[in-house]
């Protein structure tokens, strides 16, 4: 009795050996872009083309990596907002050469989510209006707040280790749906950074309001592939039906999300040498 014990425990440590080994390889040997999109869209995007998906009736997530967690929250985000409107963006970024290896190191890792959570560096980017046919900014103030009430204004977070997980507020003028409150949340690991937005205040588009609070969110991910990141956005969002409306909020969806995609490519050649 006591040998088989004895065994058994021993059988339980070698299996328990056997998950951390496979939990690392998993972390420094990461999902190849072909694993992670499909061998199609992955040639797609080494040849530089943006991937876009826009649907405006029973949407279903399309373009979503296969990476588990953010499956999970863009699938959960969806069940509980069952939105009408849903645009998706997946782009490559290219490393420098000097950059491409198995995984970015931690230095890499840090400064490229301390560049991520720096929300003020979002005020005065621009994206193309279709409606205007032009240029226009869009978010003409973002600073980073202690809480929805007060509103006082914080500094940019930064940090010396990534956390796991983070959650604040920013303030944010956008010369499209106006001034409003929204929550961000941060996730990370050895070889992704996910940040979710949510609106906490009623948002407006000119004088139709456009989206209730907590109507909207948007999710983007970065995971490290080796010689490149993985870049996917969705905006989401239950609108109002008035005719017209929605193709035009899609439309801005879109437009917008190119938008922040170049703002990432921007803060990843700080990184990363582009």
């Amino acid at each position: 009795m006591e040998i088989g014990n004895l065994n058994s425990r021993r059988n339980r440590r070698r299996f328990a050996c056997l998950f951390v080994l496979l939990g690392l390889s998993t972390r420094v040997f990461p999902a190849t872009l072909e694993e992670l999109t499909g061998d199609e869209r992955a040639q797609a995007l080494i040849a530089g083309e943006t991937l876009t998906e826009v649907q405006t009736k029973n949407p279903q997530a399309r373009l979503l990596p296969q990476h588990a967690g953010l499956r999970q929250l863009v699938e959960e985000s969806m069940l509980k907002l069952v939105p009408n409107i849903l645009a998706e963006s997946l782009v490559l970024y290219k490393k420098a050469p000097n950059a491409r290896r198995a995984i970015w190191n931690e230095d890499e890792r840090r400064a490229l989510y301390n560049n991520s959570v720096a929300i003020s560096s979002l005020a005065g980017i621009e994206y193309y209006s279709a409606s205007r046919k032009q240029m226009r900014t869009f978010y003409e103030y973002s600073r980073v707040i202690d809480s929805p009430e007060s509103k006082k204004v914080l500094d940019d977070p930064f940090f010396d280790e990534p956390p796991a997980s983070l959650c604040i507020y920013a303030r944010q003028r956008d010369l499209s749906f106006g001034d409003n409150i929204y929550r961000y949340d941060f996730f990370t690991d050895l070889d992704y950074l996910i940040f979710t937005q949510e609106n906490l205040t009623s948002m407006r588009y000119g004088i139709i309001p456009a989206l209730g609070k907590n109507k909207l969110r948007s999710v983007a991910a970065v995971i490290d592939t080796g010689d490149a990141l993985l870049v996917y956005a969705a905006s989401m969002a239950d609108a109002p039906s008035i005719p017209g409306f929605t193709g035009r909020i899609s439309n801005s969806f879109t437009n917008r999300a190119a938008a922040v995609l170049k703002w990432f490519s921007g803060q990843a050649d700080k990184v990363f040498g582009g």
